[in-house]
């Protein structure tokens, strides 16, 4: 019976496979492989051993690997009789000399390089999904807020922008890491390679250029963890991109804003009480499950300070963190593709909150043309504040306001004060920086 949410609500087939029981095992036993390949290379183990225990792990079912590990109480061990049985008389050659975080670490290293491959090619996807909506809403001119407080203008494609370009600099993060977190090892009990002799340089080596790795160039009885926590730490840092957007949705859909709403399906229902509620599920389940994977970076840091040339507290902590981790997040990388390109547009919401305070939030394009036409700065700024106060306590329009102030009257007509204080014309250079910045990230497509 299910009781992870994961195994049953949670999480895409393709990055769950990379995690799953029988993955695990076929990369250990293609680690197995590769590194009698290396050996029976250097000469280390007869010519020939090697062909064998490739076939022979080609045999290796999970339910015989289980089976031992309940007589044994040793998973690796268990893989290493169970491919020993397989691989005929070359089977007193397996695991050679190795350790076995030597083929644990090496294994997880290409679990995590499958899973990069799968969150890059999914964070790729919702950075050209958000760079369309940038493009499409580039003139969509909307309230802009600080402090939860309307501000200026701004529009929508500046928005979906600036979150195409966070996302853009996760990707080039994630690039960046990724030989970092794919590094595997082969040095034996305390790192030393002992049991390799001299050749176990040569044998590592050879054994991650089999494997398309990166090998550690030096290492104790594990890979070291900063190289997992940088990788944990780069999915809470894009949970966290993802979180933040979705709170601005949310915040964006409510009822008393209402410029903006998550898809709804015609039978979908929002409240088991409440029938006329149309709440943003989808976004509310990315926001808590970003908290999930934040929680994940504090037990991976401690993952690396362990005792001497390591201990095992790291171990169990390990097969919940990566797996949980790496499928929350391509999970949430997806649900967020999939709200925003679905997302539903409400223009006369929008225009009505751009203008909710009566010409208020255009007073910093008065002051500002108050500055061109010789008023001082700081004295524009007293004025149009004070004529901000005015409107605000008296509820009448800012640009009545304005035209009560002799100074505002001396230096700028009435024409020209309806025309300054348009929001669609105050909307600076934003046109230009969402155009620039889709044509720039496109490329990478």
């Amino acid at each position: 019976m299910a009781i992870h949410p994961i195994e049953y609500r949670y999480g895409h087939p393709e990055m769950k496979a990379v995690w799953n029981e029988e993955t695990r095992l076929q990369k250990m036993l293609s680690v197995e492989a590769a590194l009698a390949k290396a050996e029976a290379a250097t000469g280390y183990i007869p010519a020939g051993a090697d062909e064998k225990i490739a076939e022979g792990a080609a045999k290796v079912r999970l339910d015989r690997v289980k089976q031992i590990e309940s007589e044994i109480n040793h998973d690796v061990m268990a893989v290493v009789l169970a491919l020993a049985e397989q691989s005929e008389d070359a089977g007193k050659w397996v695991h050679f000399g190795a350790t076995s975080n030597d083929i644990l670490d090496t294994a997880t290293a290409l679990q995590i390089k499958d899973a990069i491959l799968i969150l890059r090619k999914e964070a790729a996807k919702l950075r050209s999904v958000l760079l369309d909506m940038a493009f499409a809403h580039r003139r969509t001119v909307c309230a802009g807020r600080t402090h939860g407080q309307i501000g200026i203008p701004t529009t929508y494609g500046l928005r979906f922008a600036i979150w195409a370009s966070e996302v853009d600099r996760h990707i080039e993060r994630l690039d960046q890491l990724t030989p970092r977190a794919t590094a595997g090892k082969m040095s034996g009990a305390v790192g030393t390679m002992a049991a390799f002799g001299k050749k176990g340089i040569e044998i590592q080596k050879r054994t991650m250029e089999f494997l398309g790795i990166e090998a550690a160039d030096v290492s104790n009885q594990i890979v070291q963890r900063d190289r997992h926590a940088e990788f944990v730490m780069w999915m809470a840092n894009s949970v966290t991109t993802l979180d933040k957007l979705c709170i601005e949705i949310r915040s964006l859909a409510r009822s008393e804003i209402a410029e903006v709403e998550e898809s709804f399906g015609k039978k979908q229902v929002g409240s088991s009480t409440m029938p006329h509620k149309r709440n943003p599920i989808k976004s509310e389940q990315v926001c808590g499950l970003a908290r999930v994977v934040r929680a994940m970076v504090e037990p991976e840091l401690l993952n690396n300070t362990l005792w001497d040339e390591r201990d095992l507290t790291n171990s169990s902590c390990e097969r919940i963190v990566f797996p949980e981790a790496c499928v929350l997040t391509d999970h949430m990388i997806r649900l967020t593709a999939t709200i925003v390109q679905n997302l539903r547009f409400y223009p006369e919401n929008i225009r009505k909150n751009l203008e909710l305070l009566n010409g208020l939030n255009m007073g910093e394009a008065i002051m500002i043309e108050l500055s061109k036409r010789g008023v001082g700065r700081q004295e524009a700024h007293e004025i149009v504040r004070q004529c901000a106060m005015f409107a605000r306590e008296n509820r009448v329009h800012m640009k009545e306001a304005l035209l009560k102030n002799e100074t505002v009257s001396k230096y700028i007509t009435e024409n020209e004060i309806t025309q300054i204080m348009d929001p669609d014309s105050y909307i600076g250079t934003a046109v230009e920086q969402v155009e620039s910045l889709v044509k720039k990230l496109k490329k990478r497509e």
